[in-house]
């Protein structure tokens, strides 16, 4: 007797992420209370279900969400605000400035409503967050269903969100004993970087980290200007001086990691850290190429990041994905490096892990919730199609996802977010233009 589902999708292809390089055609996933029920051959899937809505998809790929991990989702009203400048220029001279003069609840909430809307547009359904007012974010993604891993922001100096490195940490540690019921919602300890926090902080967040089990995320060896101060200031490297502080193990996300050398490399992947890539800011920002073939060969597991619109102007993980396998073969003058399916990989399951969420997203296997994203590779743009893996990094972009879920939930259709209209968006991104400009 066949059992009553939610949902049944029949796709052209499935990308389960999990066994690695596989792609399975003439298959369905299987749905019910927000989580993957089955993947299994469409015959044996109308036998066995009932569903009570089936969608088909023909010339399709269905693969994990994306997740974006490492970003600054308000920002994305700072688009274009700041370009063609050196990272701390770029801050300093702009980005500080604009922060100081605008940076409160409403600007995080509208900001990062424009983010999840751009993201899940593009097929990411978990985002990695750093930034102020983390109760404002939750709501942003609230409205829109997605999943957020929010950052517990720590800096040294007072901004309009707090007054120094404590009120910081209990500002956060408040947001998240607020939004704990929250099933789509979880937190980050997330001290800017090593060049903005204190040895005193980074003390008590690896004691926080350790007692709430929860990851670090930090930016760390973004730029060679970092690693030249911390040499002038501490005598050692970034990750040196991490390492003497017990930061360094499986809760730390080193965000950009762009100036790691073969030791540190090494060190990193034996603690079992992880790092987000982030190819298209790290370029634009002119900060240099991270070694990702070595971090690969030296089973240091890494997730891609978008950065803030603000320095890279996309919350494109598909650009990423992209942009991170060329240079990656690039810099290696290795054609084999980072392959399609490794790519995939990184943007889905590398992610999962550094977030310590891999039991329940990443992959499409029986149990987890059912975080997934549907991508036309039939259009006559992209023909012909050998290889659909391949097709997803080389060829498609962010504009052929058709559909976007979370927790078995459809979140954007059609090219459209479900929750919230464009009317709304463009109405938001118009206030804060003028704002910003007057």
């Amino acid at each position: 007797m066949s059992a009553e589902i939610d949902l049944l999708i029949r796709p052209e292809w499935i990308i389960p992420i999990e066994p690695a390089g596989t792609t399975l055609s003439g298959h369905a996933l299987a749905v019910n209370d927000g989580n993957i029920l089955a993947l299994l051959p469409h015959e044996e899937a109308m036998q066995r279900f009932r569903p009570r809505r089936t969608v088909e998809l023909p010339g399709q790929v269905v693969l994990p969400g994306l997740i974006n991990l490492h970003t600054h989702a308000a920002m994305s009203l700072l688009r274009g605000y700041a370009d063609d400048l050196p990272l701390m220029r770029w801050l300093s001279e702009r980005i500080w400035p604009a922060e100081a003069r605008h940076a409160g609840p409403d600007f995080v909430r509208a900001g990062t409503l424009l983010a999840c809307a751009e993201m899940l547009r593009g097929g990411i359904t978990t985002f990695n967050d750093m930034y102020f007012f983390p109760d404002a974010a939750a709501e942003a993604a609230r409205r829109v269903g997605m999943r957020a891993v929010l950052g517990i922001v720590v800096i040294e100096f007072p901004t309009g969100y707090a007054a120094d490195a404590d009120d910081y940490l209990a500002r956060g540690l408040a947001a998240r004993d607020a939004l704990s019921d929250d099933p789509l919602l979880s937190f980050c300890l997330a001290p800017h970087a090593p060049y903005t926090v204190a040895d005193k902080t980074f003390d008590k967040i690896a004691t926080l980290a350790a007692q709430l089990e929860i990851p670090v995320h930090v930016h760390l060896h973004e730029t060679a200007h970092e690693i030249e101060e911390s040499l002038k200031q501490h005598g050692v490297r970034p990750v040196e001086r991490m390492r003497r502080l017990g930061l360094l193990g499986p809760q730390l996300i080193a965000a950009h990691g762009v100036h790691l050398d073969a030791g540190e490399i090494d060190l990193l992947a034996h603690e079992g850290c992880h790092v987000a890539h982030c190819p298209t800011s790290n370029l634009k920002l002119g900060s240099g190429i991270a070694p990702v073939s070595a971090m690969q060969s030296r089973g240091l597991n890494f997730g891609l990041g978008t950065d803030g619109a603000a320095s890279n102007n996309r919350l494109d993980l598909f650009q990423e994905m992209r942009h991170a396998a060329l240079l990656a073969k690039g810099a290696s003058q290795n054609a084999e490096s980072l392959d399609a399916h490794a790519s995939l990989h990184a943007a889905t399951l590398g992610g999962a892990r550094a977030l310590g969420l891999d039991e329940r997203i990443g992959s499409l296997l029986p149990g987890k919730a059912a975080d997934l994203c549907a991508v036309r590779l039939d259009e006559w743009l992209l023909q012909p199609c050998f290889d659909p893996a391949s097709h997803l990094v080389y060829v498609a972009g962010r504009e052929q996802v058709t559909h976007t879920w979370v927790n078995g939930k459809l979140v954007m259709s059609a090219g459209v977010p479900v929750q919230i209209g464009i009317s709304e968006l463009l109405d938001i991104t118009g206030l804060w233009h003028t704002r910003l400009t007057s």
